[in-house]
């Protein structure tokens, strides 16, 4: 049984659960693109948060890429897993050069998605990351690692459904952690939804646009 319509739905659903973050000047809604964004787009306007994307690309081992070896995130965050590069001995011209490979796409999804505005300066502010699900949290656990080197106050993880045992592990690792259904057995996040179908460049695009554009329209009314 699906719990979600879509991911507009979920973002709805799952901002009410972080209903105690709502008016606060502090925190900013970071949403992983792309199926991250309609959640994080919805959480946002609830909760009268700034939304920004972070673009996380994983660092595949060669030869192995589905296993990461690291990633790198919005600002040129580099992290490595120390322990998988150790022990399957990547050397460091390759490990250069998946990330070289990885940064260029990473640009192209920044420049694509955001335009020539910078990324916001998350120092001391208290950040809620978005996406539209974990099943094994790789790519969360990513971003959270890159995050935390940019010295945010707090770093929130919030999802619509998540693997228990991930969104267990994944709230070690942060100052809290929202999932708002975490089925048993989990069997993947498509499955959750009825309408699952991929979010496009295109739309992510549109929503941070359309997001800008109200953000501007509120602040202008409240000006007057």
């Amino acid at each position: 049984m699906a719990l979600f319509e879509d991911r507009t739905e979920a973002g709805r659903r799952l901002a009410s659960e972080l209903s105690a973050y709502a008016g606060r000047d502090d925190v900013v809604v970071l949403a992983l693109p792309r199926g991250g964004v309609p959640v994080g787009y919805e959480v946002a306007k609830a909760l009268g948060a700034v939304l920004d994307v972070y673009v996380v690309r994983k660092l595949g081992v060669p030869g192995h890429e589905e296993l990461a070896m690291g990633a790198i995130a919005t600002g040129g965050t580099l992290v490595l897993n120390e322990s998988v590069v150790r022990d399957l001995g990547v050397p460091q011209h390759k490990i250069d050069e998946v990330a070289t490979r990885e940064g260029f796409e990473l640009e192209r999804r920044e420049r694509e998605y955001r335009g020539s505005r910078p990324p916001i300066d998350v120092r001391g502010l208290t950040v809620i990351l978005v996406d539209d699900g974990l099943a094994t949290g790789a790519t969360m656990r990513a971003a959270v690692q890159a995050l935390r080197q940019q010295e945010p106050g707090q770093v929130i993880v919030a999802v619509p459904t998540a693997a228990p045992d991930t969104c267990e592990s994944i709230g070690r690792e942060v100052d809290a952690i929202v999932c708002a259904e975490t089925p048993t057995p989990f069997l993947g996040v498509g499955m959750w939804y009825v309408n699952f179908s991929q979010t496009t460049d295109d739309e992510v695009k549109r929503l941070l646009t359309e997001f800008d554009a109200s953000s501007a329209a509120r602040a202008s009314s409240a000006g007057h």
